[in-house]
């Protein structure tokens, strides 16, 4: 039997989609009878239609999902929205690199492996943002020590 119209009428009456909107299989004689809205209302009243319950996210799928995240997955294009600058503040991103860089630099004059001239030079380079990371500036220094 056909009972669109009957389905969304109730989908409008109980303010739902028409797929969360449940007939008694039972009683499916009685809904295809009625064609007014008035009808469908009195087999609302009656509980022959009923809306089903939204469907939820379990408490195992939430925290298998933050999980997931924790590891860094879920990351992917289709789950992204914003820009780059949005998501990876730039500010932070650089102060993270410079901290590490000019900590390496303390650590190579502490142990005596530049002297305090060649330290400024390559403190105005971390500055200006010559070393793209730690790794590139070890590698300069061991360039200059050659």
């Amino acid at each position: 039997m056909e009972l669109r119209s009957q389905k969304t009428i109730a989908a409008k009456l109980l303010k739902c989609g028409r797929s969360r909107v449940w007939i008694d299989p039972a009683r499916i004689g009685d809904v295809h009878q009625a064609i007014t809205s008035q009808d469908v209302r009195k087999l609302i009243r009656d509980g022959i239609i009923k809306e089903k319950q939204k469907t939820g996210l379990s408490n195992f799928k939430k925290k298998k999902i933050a999980e997931q995240k924790k590891k860094g997955r879920r990351k992917g294009h289709g789950s992204r929205k914003g820009k780059f600058g949005v998501r990876y503040d730039r500010k932070s991103e650089w102060m993270n690199k410079i901290r590490a860089q000019r900590t390496i630099l303390k650590e190579f004059l502490k142990n005596n492996s530049i002297d305090k001239e060649t330290y400024k030079d390559l403190y105005r380079k971390t500055k200006g943002g010559f070393f793209r990371s730690r790794a590139h500036l070890i590698s300069y220094v061991q360039k200059l020590k050659r």
